[in-house]
């Protein structure tokens, strides 16, 4: 017989991509103009000129060790020169051997919980928390914990995770600049969590791995830094995808980063190259690969987010919206009209608004609107947000 808990996952597919496929298809009905979109995270700012450019130069290479097969953690030399821009950036001493090259964020967080995970253990997530989180975290055989950010400002609520933590826990997952809040957690904030995961792990005996997911960490506002993590607790895993600030979400292009000051460092290298091997992610692609090593060191273009984010504000203000302000990433975190967040983005969608439902974040009472879209569909949806306001008065 069938797996029935893979066949349920399939039947039952992300809300954010369930609402994604709806939008597409009213698009056909009533014209892409009449859809105000903010279902998913699908960049709206094109690849950098140097990805076409690096595109075209290896399309005249030998097209046969272009595609070739790389080795399974990925070319070392381009794992090398991705570790000599993290060094360059964090002032780091990295090299080739801490890194295993990705199909995107996806791939290396689900093979670093495999890496990790034993029979009886805990993880624990931040909520709200990227969906996919559960998904990957039971796959492997442990239990998600989920501990509540703070309300006042969504960052890490420490005394509250302290108390969360047992014996079982092996890992938090944590995700700055934040999806689905946009919250950048800061250096104090991060340094009383490594102080906690420092203590408890003392307590357990046995270290407590903090995993960073920073597919956003390029996209920051208003002069914001991301605190680089490794420097703050030693056993940070880090899961990387280019899919945000390179604008390739479809080409699935990542990395794990196991630091050298990682407890036993090398067996969890080990570990994240076997987990990598019985999931299959080996020798992430490889044309991709190179586009990287040619690109890896350039900016991130975040001024029509920014822009974005704005013009979204100013509507939502206008008619008087509760939300948080993005510090970073390009999803907006609003506060549903009435506590049930499905029933109120069933109500938008009367307006073609497409807003997605707090519940499968972990919590209720907010939708999350992803600003990674065309300026004019923001401009266009403000009388939709208007008439949706005025559903509830």
């Amino acid at each position: 017989m069938l797996n029935t808990t893979m066949q349920s996952l399939g039947a039952a597919p992300s809300a954010i991509r369930t609402l994604f496929a709806y939008g597409a298809e009213r698009k056909k009905v009533i014209g892409a103009d009449k859809v105000f979109d903010y279902s998913i995270g699908n960049p709206s700012v094109p690849a950098p000129e140097e990805v076409g450019s690096a595109l075209v130069e290896l399309g005249q290479a030998d097209p046969v060790a272009i595609h070739a097969y790389t080795q399974a953690a990925g070319d070392p030399d381009i794992r090398q020169r991705i570790a000599d821009s993290l060094n360059r950036q964090h002032g780091t001493s990295y090299d080739a051997s801490n890194l295993y090259l990705t199909c995107g964020a996806a791939a290396a967080i689900s093979i670093s919980l495999k890496a990790i995970i034993e029979p009886g253990d805990e993880i624990i997530v931040i909520s709200p928390y990227f969906p996919e989180y559960r998904v990957w975290i039971e796959t492997h055989g442990a239990r998600i914990v989920e501990v509540p950010a703070r309300l006042d400002n969504f960052e890490i609520d420490l005394p509250a995770l302290e108390a969360a933590i047992t014996a079982h826990t092996k890992a938090v997952i944590i995700n700055t600049p934040n999806n689905p809040v946009g919250v950048v957690y800061s250096l104090e904030n991060l340094q009383g969590l490594a102080s906690v995961l420092t203590r408890k792990s003392e307590q357990n005996g046995r270290p407590i791995f903090l995993i960073a997911d920073e597919p956003y960490r390029e996209l920051v506002y208003g002069g914001r830094e991301v605190p680089w993590v490794p420097s703050i607790y030693d056993n940070t895993i880090v899961c990387y995808s280019w899919s945000k600030c390179l604008s390739l979400p479809g080409e699935r292009i990542g990395y794990v980063l196991v630091p050298p000051t990682a407890t036993e460092h090398v067996a969890l290298t080990q570990a994240v190259s076997g987990a990598g091997r019985a999931l299959g992610f080996i020798c992430a692609p490889a044309l991709f690969q190179r586009i990287i090593e040619r690109c890896v060191d350039l900016p991130a273009d975040i001024a029509t987010y920014e822009r974005n984010r704005q013009i979204l504000c100013d509507i939502l203000d206008e008619f008087g919206y509760t939300y948080i302000e993005p510090q970073g990433a390009f999803y907006l975190w609003v506060k549903a009209l009435e506590d049930d967040a499905q029933a109120f983005s069933d109500k938008a969608k009367e307006h073609e608004l497409l807003l997605v439902p707090s519940d499968s974040f972990g919590v209720g009472g907010w939708v999350r609107l992803g600003y990674c879209i065309a300026e004019e569909t923001i401009r266009n949806s403000r009388e939709a947000f208007g008439a949706l306001k005025r559903d509830y008065e």
